[in-house]
């Protein structure tokens, strides 16, 4: 017992990662972070992991390419619009403005990782708690 007296004890409380404000900032980090991938990388692929049955009847977990769409679009005149998409929609940072022009697609990652750097300071909270209370109907008692 003179181990256990040496030791200083406590009660366990849980982490509270609930935050709705964390969860959405990570959520939209983790999206750039894969659209940071696409830009950079030619042969980067998307994947995600699917539980399927095989004709035995055994079930397993394989990796299969997800399909995701890219946030940004060449213009005929070469400068690249970007969108920030919370979502399936498009942030609106300004009215009526829904798309960061940038000069080329060598220049779209670095402008990425600005926008990430935005949201990791806190710039967007108040468009994603914006974006997060679409579709989400409010229930009456």
């Amino acid at each position: 017992m003179t181990v256990l007296n040496t030791l200083t004890f406590t009660k366990y409380t849980v982490p509270n990662n609930a935050d709705p404000v964390t969860k959405r900032r990570n959520k939209l980090l983790e999206k750039i972070d894969e659209q940071i991938l696409l830009a950079t990388d030619d042969t980067y692929t998307p994947t995600k992991r699917v539980r399927t049955t095989d004709a035995d009847g055994n079930t397993r977990t394989i990796d299969k390419p997800k399909r995701v769409k890219r946030w940004w679009s060449t213009q005929t005149d070469g400068k690249v619009l970007l969108t920030v998409r919370y979502g399936a929609r498009a942030i609106e940072f300004q009215k009526g403005k829904d798309a960061i022009e940038v000069e080329s697609v060598e220049a779209l990652p670095a402008m990425l990782r600005t926008v990430r750097q935005a949201v990791v300071e806190g710039e967007l909270d108040e468009l994603l708690a914006k974006y997060a209370q679409y579709g989400r109907a409010v229930k009456k008692r």
